[in-house]
């Protein structure tokens, strides 16, 4: 064993300590460690997924889809909420710890060496575990951005650009045009690009970076008006898409727009792996993605963690009205727009519980007396509690239903404290 990382926690350790300093975006360390692992990416079939928000959703229709036609898929997404190993999964199974501990222990040398990042190492993990499965094909969800993101590296079938926000301003611009310039960095020459982006002014800035970058054909999801007679319940979403009536078990209308963006990019499919209308519904009704609308008895877990991704949880829950009174227990990082977050959720929960998820980077945990003094300056109810189990006592104690939110360490933390699989409910 040389090392000594002869255990999944002490490689996990070693993992995360690659996440301490400041982020370092570029495709150099990833492309000499693959080509250390013998380029494995380069054996494998994908499909590439980007955008703000939605690329999860839209990653999981995927994956169920393919699975339905009888493909054996890989899915590589980030973060996870409680296990490490839900970011690679084959044909929804995760890898065993062992073959973790084997990877670290093997490559920690050529990982310091090249100074590779956490998300670095983790990514071309992930190629290499999707090798040795013999995957006929891999659903590859980027970090940040995409342009100089370290899945970037791959020649996918298709690549897809969900949707524009603003969010990780400080790595990809403080505009949409900028931030659409770096999720547009993964459009290929002779590779089909999809946009999901349903605002036309953006769409059509992605459609022209998708031009400049020699994509073939260029699609928009939203070339026919995107989906209509959205209708919203508890059991998932209907819609109509040209026509055609779908459904989806994923909660909210935006769940509307990324199946419609799943679909534009199966469509985009060669035709060999393209399957015909219900052979896709069957596909995405084997959809499952924790931590997004998730219901487990009272409790309710969304890892909306921008404003755009709060002001569509709540449309959810304005559609779906779960019991009241709804309390959310609510923990922000420090370079997220908290204040944005909670303006979109105070008007449809009925207080807050703040606090600091355990997991939270010690450099990105926010400063509770300011969301506290923000809520209250606004005549919101809110509290702190800022030990998350005193925390999600105290909102259940206040409420019929406990909404977990903020980001992906609030949820997963409060999942682990729980005893809920992400796979549950």
């Amino acid at each position: 064993m040389g090392l000594g990382l002869t255990t999944y926690r002490d490689s996990l350790d070693f993992l995360y300590a690659r996440t301490t300093g400041a982020w370092k975006l570029g495709l150099e360390r990833v492309e000499a460690f693959l080509d250390r692992l013998g380029n494995p990416h380069r054996d494998l079939t994908t499909l590439h997924v980007a955008g703000t928000n939605g690329k999860g959703s839209v990653c999981a229709g995927l994956e169920g889809v393919l699975r339905a036609r009888g493909l054996r898929v890989g899915k590589y997404t980030s973060p996870h909420l409680v296990d490490f190993r839900e970011r690679f999964l084959v044909d929804g199974v995760a890898v065993p710890p062992e073959r973790i501990v084997a990877f670290v222990e093997r490559w920690t040398p050529e990982v310091e060496r090249l100074g590779a990042t956490f998300f670095e190492a983790t990514t071309a993990m992930a190629f290499e575990f999707f090798r040795e499965a013999a995957v006929d094909i891999a659903v590859v969800e980027t970090g940040l951005g995409g342009r100089l993101d370290a899945t970037n590296v791959i020649r996918p079938l298709v690549s897809g650009v969900t949707n524009i926000g603003i969010d990780h301003v400080e790595y990809l611009g403080d505009t949409r045009e900028k931030i659409a310039a770096e999720k547009a960095g993964i459009f290929k020459r002779g590779v089909p690009a999809v946009i999901g982006e349903p605002d036309p002014q953006v769409a059509g800035f992605l459609g022209t970076m998708a031009i400049a970058a020699g994509a073939d054909p260029v699609v928009h999801a939203y070339a026919s008006g995107g989906p209509r007679d959205v209708a919203v319940g508890a059991d998932g979403t209907r819609f109509t898409l040209d026509g055609r009536a779908w459904r989806t078990p994923l909660v909210g209308a935006h769940q509307a727009a990324n199946a419609t963006m799943t679909l534009a990019m199966v469509d985009a499919l060669p035709d060999r792996l393209r399957p015909d209308a219900d052979g896709v519904q069957a596909g995405l009704d084997r959809v499952a993605l924790p931590g997004r609308f998730q219901r487990v008895g009272r409790y309710l877990f969304d890892v909306a963690h921008n404003p755009d991704g709060a002001q569509v949880l709540a449309a959810t829950l304005r559609a779906v009205a779960p019991p009241g009174p709804v309390v959310a227990v609510l923990s922000v990082l420090s370079d997220k727009d908290w204040r944005g977050i909670m303006d979109a959720l105070a008007p449809v929960v009925d207080g807050f519980m703040l606090t600091v998820a355990p997991t939270s980077p010690p450099s990105r945990t926010w400063n509770l007396p300011e969301p506290l003094a923000y809520a209250r300056e606004r005549g919101w109810k809110a509290d702190v509690a800022r030990d998350l189990d005193r925390a999600l006592e105290r909102a259940a104690e206040e409420s019929e239903t406990v909404l977990i939110t903020g980001s992906f360490h609030t949820v997963g933390d409060a999942m682990d404290r729980l005893e809920v699989s992400p796979t549950a409910g």
